[in-house]
């Protein structure tokens, strides 16, 4: 995975490699924490596109899994590369359409996330780079995941009986 990682070069490989192949390995979560830290563009890119995989693709991890990435989220907001806002914003929505629990709890870190932004900039507009991508990270995160049809979604959701759970992570 890492000779992999250091190889990118563009988002369609890594997303690839990251949603449709490392996302099913034993390594997924570790390995997107710590890629979410680095600082090469395409591996911390890598990083938080595996959030998204993981989020959607592993079904048997407790929400105490997901609610572990999402300080990493909030810091790798503040990352003014389009590439890696992306992902970031990618980690969020996925995690936030999850269940209604990680739900509340991504939407509450989209609000956190805005509410730094503001802080940074001295008020709703403006700002660096940096903060223009987490603001951007947060208010686009926070139109997908209040969007009636992801709402429905998650009430069809709660209403469906339990999967039973490993409850590995």
């Amino acid at each position: 995975m890492e000779a992999w990682a250091t190889d990118f070069d563009s988002w369609d490989l890594c997303d690839q490699a990251t949603t449709s192949l490392f996302d099913r390995t034993r390594h997924a979560w570790a390995t997107a924490a710590a890629w979410a830290k680095r600082d090469e563009e395409w591996v911390k890119r890598g990083g938080f596109a595996l959030m998204a995989g993981l989020a959607v693709h592993d079904e048997r991890a407790a929400d105490r899994a997901f609610l572990r990435l999402l300080p990493l989220i909030a810091r790798g907001a503040f990352d003014a590369r389009n590439f890696v806002k992306k992902a970031v914003n990618w980690a969020l929505r996925n995690l936030g359409k999850r269940n209604p629990t990680l739900h509340a709890a991504a939407v509450a870190c989209a609000e956190r996330i805005r509410a730094a932004a503001d802080r940074q900039a001295g008020g709703a507009r403006g700002g660096d780079a940096r903060v223009r991508a987490a603001r951007w990270v947060a208010t686009d995160a926070l139109r997908e995941l209040g969007s009636a049809k992801t709402l429905a979604r998650l009430a069809r959701r709660a209403r469906a009986p339990a999967r039973p759970s490993s409850g590995r992570r």
